[in-house]
């Protein structure tokens, strides 16, 4: 499979089942692919005695890599096969400590893609929706 010939989409739908490979940035901050449709992707992560600050508590890091990346691949969702994209800017609100050893939600969804720039919003919640952070992105796109 040639993933230059697929869009953002038929990517990450890819990635959710197991035949492409989630980037190695899934294994620093463990990222499972758990669903994904055009414009909205769900990342399963999960924080461990690796990401701790020097507090003892979750790194800010943890929970703003999360949601980068599902910002970031909601926007990718998007975009046509050949079309790539960074991130240019990322606001976090941390709402409350991310809980160690417990499995939570990163939710990101398109908001608007232009010709340049996609921008998106996400979230970091639990199982009962209670909401540990929100984030919005601004992605540049490079288109060929």
């Amino acid at each position: 499979m040639n993933i230059k010939n697929l869009s953002g989409l038929e990517i990450m739908q890819e990635m959710c089942n197991g035949n492409i490979p989630m980037p190695t940035m899934a294994t620093t901050i463990p990222m499972t692919a758990d669903s994904v449709e055009a414009g909205q992707v769900i990342f399963l992560v999960q924080a461990d005695e690796h990401h701790l600050n020097p507090m003892g508590g979750v790194h800010g890091g943890f929970a703003a890599t999360a949601l980068d990346s599902v910002t970031g691949c909601a926007v990718f969702s998007m975009l046509e096969a050949g079309v790539s994209y960074t991130t240019i800017d990322l606001n976090v609100k941390m709402c409350r400590p991310v809980p160690m050893y417990k499995e939570l939600k990163a939710i990101g969804k398109t908001i608007n893609i232009s010709k340049s720039l996609g921008i998106a919003e996400g979230h970091l919640i639990d199982e009962d929706g209670k909401l540990y952070a929100y984030a919005t992105a601004t992605c540049m796109i490079f288109r060929p």
